[in-house]
């Protein structure tokens, strides 16, 4: 099962083991240790997940996070846990407040064990946000979100990228509170902008007293439509498959080896991910009994990455070091390879710099 899968299974065991959670400790050890493993921390190395982590606060000494999660030694995640079902109030949020400004962490989780709030400090540098940017409820879990938090397991974390990953989710996040919010009770702004190219006239308050209710009616009208298309279209039967005409730069060692669609569509993330720093047409499938490699000018000497995916776990090989040497990373799916980009652009532009 891949990271999506597993935290599904097992936020539906929640509700039945959340009935003998009675303390802070059980609520700890029943759900939230088995949620830091599955983002792929080992919960029995200190070095990697450090329990009652020290931050000083001014005066107070011997102030505790509840868990510290390191990467590459570094401290990253902080997880400051309450008792299951306890509200995550701003008293809370509060504390975490204090721990986050002493410590070198860029993320604090706030949780009861069902739901995640993660805070970063996009508004102020070194100050812990007031709101969160990403919420997860591990009984209501949502695709988006957590497609989202595949970003924060330990083979997706990239700190580099950790501002932009946490800006995007907020301010995606607080629109899509809008969005509903205007669903329900649309503002005078929001009628207007809807009404005014379609009335063609000054829009008096009787007008926009007539407006208010057609636009939250358009508004349900159309989200409901598009759920409905994309039902339809999920139920209806696939067409005859065409004719596949073989791809010129695709080729395999041996001719009885299949390249499966999951390796193609690989391929074609990568081109599309290092096409700003190359021309696409020189990126090239090897596909071999052991693994599919993606190539710059088909040559083996100049290796972007392997794909490891005959086996149950997959995983991709990244070459991007300085002496060039293979790191295997293990993979959840194609998607995860936008997580790399950067990486896989630094290997293609280290072909392209070198001397021909």
């Amino acid at each position: 099962m891949d990271f999506i899968d597993d935290i599904c299974t097992f936020s539906k065991k929640i509700p039945t083991i959340a009935e003998s959670i009675k303390t802070e400790e059980a609520t700890k050890t029943a759900l939230v240790m088995p949620f830091i493993q599955m983002l792929g921390y080992n919960v029995f190395d200190p070095t990697e997940v450090c329990p009652e982590f020290v931050a000083d606060v001014g005066i107070k000494k011997g102030e505790k996070v509840d868990y510290c999660i390191y990467n590459n030694g570094e401290p990253t995640l902080l997880f400051e846990v309450k008792p299951v079902y306890f509200d995550l109030s701003t008293a809370h949020a509060s504390q975490l407040y204090r721990y986050f400004t002493v410590t070198p962490a860029r993320i604090g989780i706030l949780t009861n064990g069902v739901v995640y709030k993660f805070f970063t400090d996009l508004d102020k540098p070194n100050t812990m946000d007031e709101r969160p940017f990403l919420e997860i409820n591990l009984l209501e879990p949502k695709e988006s979100s957590l497609q989202e938090l595949k970003k924060f397991t330990k083979a997706g974390f990239n700190l580099e990228d950790i501002d932009s990953v946490a800006s995007e989710l907020k301010y995606t996040r607080e629109i899509k509170q809008i969005l509903l919010d205007q669903s329900t009770s649309p503002t005078p702004e929001f009628v207007k902008f809807f009404a005014k190219p379609v009335y063609g006239r000054p829009l008096m308050p009787s007008v926009m007293e007539k407006f208010t209710p057609i636009v939250k009616t358009a508004f349900a009208q159309f989200i409901n439509e598009r759920i409905n298309d994309r039902l339809k279209s999920a139920m209806a039967p696939e067409p005859a498959p065409l004719p596949v005409e073989p791809i010129s730069d695709v080729t395999k060692d041996e001719p009885d080896i299949i390249t499966t669609a999951e390796e193609l569509e690989s391929y074609y993330i990568i081109k599309a991910i290092v096409r700003e720093s190359v021309d696409p047409s020189k990126i090239t499938l090897r596909d071999a009994k052991s693994y599919c490699a993606i190539l710059y000018e088909n040559n083996n000497r100049k290796p972007i990455c392997r794909l490891y995916y005959n086996s149950p776990k997959k995983k991709i090989g990244l070459f991007d070091s300085p002496e060039g040497t293979e790191e295997r990373i293990p993979l959840g799916s194609p998607d995860d390879l936008f997580t790399y980009a950067s990486r896989l652009r630094t290997t293609v532009e280290k072909f392209t710099t070198v001397k021909q």
